[in-house]
């Protein structure tokens, strides 16, 4: 319940689409889980782990993923933080961030790679 409310409030609050928007967005939503629950239920008995079409689907939308996580993080989240007055005054600063940066990615790089 709160969840729900939560999430209508994000969509609405950030963007302020009308509520007919909202709704179609949150209905959309809704039906995507089920809907994907079913096609993986029907595929179950003829899906191939090996195969080598498995493969390269399963690759493609790995990468696919990655790159939109990518572009969120970098585009979305990190170039508002890196672009507000303060870092844009201080090239110690910047320079500090973008070393953080760096090992932050580097530490998640080493996690993968561990796993």
């Amino acid at each position: 319940e709160f969840r729900q409310i939560a999430q209508r409030n994000s969509i609405d609050g950030q963007a302020r689409f009308k509520f007919s928007s909202s709704a179609l967005m949150v209905l959309f939503f809704s039906l995507t889980t089920p809907i994907g629950i079913a096609v993986g239920i029907g595929i179950s008995s003829t899906y191939n782990e090996g195969s080598v079409t498995t493969l390269i689907v399963q690759g493609c939308f790995n990468a696919a993923s990655a790159g939109i996580l990518i572009y969120m993080s970098l585009v979305d989240l990190l170039a508002a933080d890196f672009s507000t007055p303060m870092m844009q005054s201080s090239v110690k600063l910047q320079i500090i961030t973008n070393i953080f940066l760096l090992l932050g990615v580097g530490l998640m790089s080493l996690i993968a790679k561990w796993n």
